[in-house]
């Protein structure tokens, strides 16, 4: 069994964009510019945009944080939005949500424009990922196809079951996994929850990808010897005995089917630091498509 190590893929992944904007700098070139919008204050949304935040410092990225008010109405966020598609010093830039019950998040995600949409969740960059042209993938799938290729996991031909149709996971997993080239020329099913005896589908999987959001779910009885496990749930359970008073924990009971496992990811420590590192990666891109490079 080996550990998919996320964090350690994603800080080699910084470091070489790191190399590559001190090139940058050093040609006279315009650093990549990403901002992230918050709205209110979620704790878990505010962690994770200060890490996006410091991550952009790590690399030399410059970087800007757009904190607006959970009573901003949905027009005055709109009104922010186009000021952003519409400023040349930025390359790309993501809204976290979730967004405040008032505010209508398609609306918004629509409204971004797509050559800045370094989250890759507009329609139109998820059209182009059907269609396997360069665009911006959504962050967690791309880690994960990043961790598959880094570590050489064989997915040609391979049975692949993605567990939950999210459209933020599940279904771009799916559409990656099956595209030709590597990693993918993979058989898919995509599962859910209304997937009547799914593990009849994961005894049978080569590979398992699960974004179900359900604790220790995918148990050792319900795969097979030497398959390849990628967790992306992450949930905190209450446990009296942990300092912090929780645990965190992702969809596969990690103790036992690690012991059938050829690869798999932990929680934490798998998917997670993957995201960030390619959401810089996307902001890359997009500052080398704005400069035609």
């Amino acid at each position: 069994m080996q550990i998919l190590d996320g964090k350690k893929t994603s800080e080699d992944i910084k470091n070489e964009i790191a190399a590559e904007v001190q090139r940058m700098k050093a040609d006279g070139q315009k650093v990549p510019h990403l901002a992230a919008v918050i709205v209110g204050t979620n704790g878990a949304s505010l962690t994770y945009v200060g890490s996006k935040v410091r991550s952009c410092q790590q690399i030399g990225f410059e970087s800007t944080l757009v904190a607006l008010p959970e009573t901003i109405t949905e027009t005055e966020l709109l009104e922010k939005i186009k000021e952003l598609n519409e400023d040349d010093d930025l390359d790309g830039y993501i809204v976290q949500l979730p967004l405040p019950k008032h505010i209508d998040e398609q609306k918004i995600l629509m409204a971004i424009d797509p050559d800045k949409d370094v989250d890759g969740f507009h329609p139109a960059n998820f059209g182009k990922m059907a269609l396997e042209m360069e665009t911006f993938l959504p962050a967690t799938p791309y880690g994960i196809m990043e961790l598959l290729e880094r570590y050489k996991v064989e997915t040609s031909g391979k049975h692949t079951v993605v567990i939950g149709r999210s459209h933020i996971v599940g279904r771009p997993m799916s559409i990656l996994m099956s595209r030709k080239g590597y990693p993918g020329d993979s058989t898919v099913t995509l599962t859910h929850s209304r997937t009547k005896n799914i593990e009849e589908y994961t005894k049978n999987a080569d590979i398992i990808i699960t974004a179900l959001g359900v604790p220790n779910y995918l148990k050792a009885d319900m795969v097979k010897d030497g398959v390849v496990v990628i967790d992306v749930g992450i949930t905190r359970v209450e446990d009296a005995s942990h300092p912090k008073g929780y645990v965190i924990t992702g969809d596969v009971d990690f103790a036992e089917v690690s012991k059938k496992s050829s690869f798999i990811t932990p929680v934490p420590g798998g998917v997670g630091p993957m995201t960030i590192a390619m959401l810089l990666k996307n902001t890359l891109l997009a500052r080398k498509i704005r400069s035609g490079n």
